[in-house]
């Protein structure tokens, strides 16, 4: 994102305190005495101070000196504060002032969630927590609500964004879950992390955004042989190894999985994004998707993308050789339509039907729509076996629609999960054996 800015406006002469117009007189005298300078050559060192000197002294902007380096009071007036640019400074790209205040009032409604939940799920005594046959879901940040509901009477415990929950089937709206939980007593920093190495290499500490331990967790980690934790660039296969997951229930008390559901920290990915040629992010939804299957299309292969605009899914087809054949009312980005391969039809995506296209290699959709409108369209292209391969994201409304969730996971050779960069949603991948 660019950062914009701006000057402030010279303050008018009448603004200034009356006080101040004698020495404003003497100035431009002195500034009509001086002698001119040559063009191109260097001001004499009079000169210099007799123009920087005054302003240095006074803290007031005078005749010669750039409006930009005008100090705010002599706008705003005594006691106010200057006026602030739109966007804040900062490393790299700035973020606009409502995309700040957004996150702040995202980060003050998580502790308010998270303090709601421990009234809601008090500490259990160490004799009652569970020992055998449990998982540790993580909930996708800000959805914690869905992955209750979907668990029900499986939860035990909620900590922070932890649900301990009886089994060890993953939760559809769970961003990662530990499936090998168990209860470490420690004696140290030092033991905790012998205690982890001894099972296995790689580990990442699971750190709560409220309260737990923070400081003993991260020296802990830093005890830890190192794992890497770069943004991915999109192509990188995932990593191989197993990633553990642990973090500190008590203080001499840890929860630790050698096995997890993810091989990303928390199973969140992190890529290194591209801000000049997509529309929008959609993108970083395919490119999740073929990084935790291993799967991209291959070039030349079919895909039909409904409800493509402005082209975010299109453009990452394009940009793997495929051939694509999008369907929205709206039109593509440009830069998006002009890729060679890409075929635009103005319409409706459900209009679309199996046997106007015949079969194709990929069908994608992340159009918004009614899920149970859209687990028809998908039932539909399989019953006519014209597709080998689906994704599709499922858009949730206020309330999350389980009923239909549980019916795309029903479906043959389906998975439901919520990436990274999901929001009230989950996305719906099947792909061809």
């Amino acid at each position: 994102m660019s950062t914009h800015s701006r000057s402030f406006p010279a303050p008018r002469r009448g603004a200034l305190h009356e006080e101040q117009a004698p020495q404003e007189a003497d100035r431009e005298e002195k500034k009509r005495s001086a002698p001119r300078r040559r063009s191109g050559g260097k001001a004499s060192p009079e000169q210099g101070a007799d123009r920087q000197g005054p302003s240095r002294r006074s803290g007031r902007r005078v005749s010669g000196e750039p409006a930009a380096q005008a100090p705010a009071r002599a706008k705003t007036g005594r006691g106010k504060k200057a006026e602030q640019p739109e966007h804040a400074a900062g490393e790299g790209h700035s973020l606009p002032r409502w995309r700040q205040e957004h996150r702040e009032q995202r980060r003050e409604a998580r502790q308010q969630e998270q303090v709601f939940l421990a009234r809601r799920w008090p500490d259990l005594p160490r004799s009652a927590l569970p020992k055998e046959d449990f998982s540790v879901q993580v909930a996708a940040r800000d959805y914690m609500q869905p992955l209750l509901e979907e668990l029900g009477d499986r939860v035990i415990t909620v900590r922070g964004r932890l649900v301990l929950a009886r089994g060890t089937e993953p939760a559809a709206w769970a961003q990662n879950v530990w499936t090998e939980p168990r209860w470490i007593p420690i004696t140290s920093i030092g033991s905790g992390a012998r205690q982890l190495s001894a099972l296995q290499r790689n580990w990442r500490a699971h750190i709560p955004t409220l309260g737990g331990h923070v400081r003993r967790l991260r020296l802990m980690q830093e005890q830890l042989p190192y794992v890497a934790a770069r943004p991915l660039h999109f192509g990188t296969p995932a990593p191989s190894a197993p990633l553990g997951a642990f973090t500190l229930w008590e203080k001499d008390l840890m929860l630790a999985s050698p096995r997890t559901t993810s091989p990303f920290a928390d199973g969140e990915v992190q890529f290194v994004e591209n801000r000049e040629d997509p529309p929008g992010r959609a993108y970083l939804k395919l490119w999740e998707v073929f990084t935790l299957t291993g799967r991209t299309p291959a070039p030349g292969e079919l895909c039909i993308d409904l409800g493509a605009a402005p082209g975010g899914w299109t453009w990452v087809l394009g940009r793997l050789g495929c051939r694509v054949f999008s369907v929205d009312k709206a039109e593509l980005a440009p830069q998006v339509a002009a890729m060679p391969g890409v075929n635009h039809c103005l319409g409706s995506g459900f209009g679309l039907e199996p046997r106007h296209v015949g079969q194709v290699d990929w069908l994608f959709s992340d159009m918004i729509c009614y899920p149970d409108r859209l687990l028809e369209t998908v039932q539909e292209w399989l019953a006519a076996d014209a597709c080998r391969n689906v994704v599709c994201t499922l858009k949730f409304q206020a309330q999350t629609d389980h009923e239909t969730a549980r019916a795309f996971a029903a479906i043959p050779g389906g998975r439901l999960l919520h990436l990274s960069c999901n929001k009230h949603e989950l996305t719906f991948v099947k792909l061809a054996d």
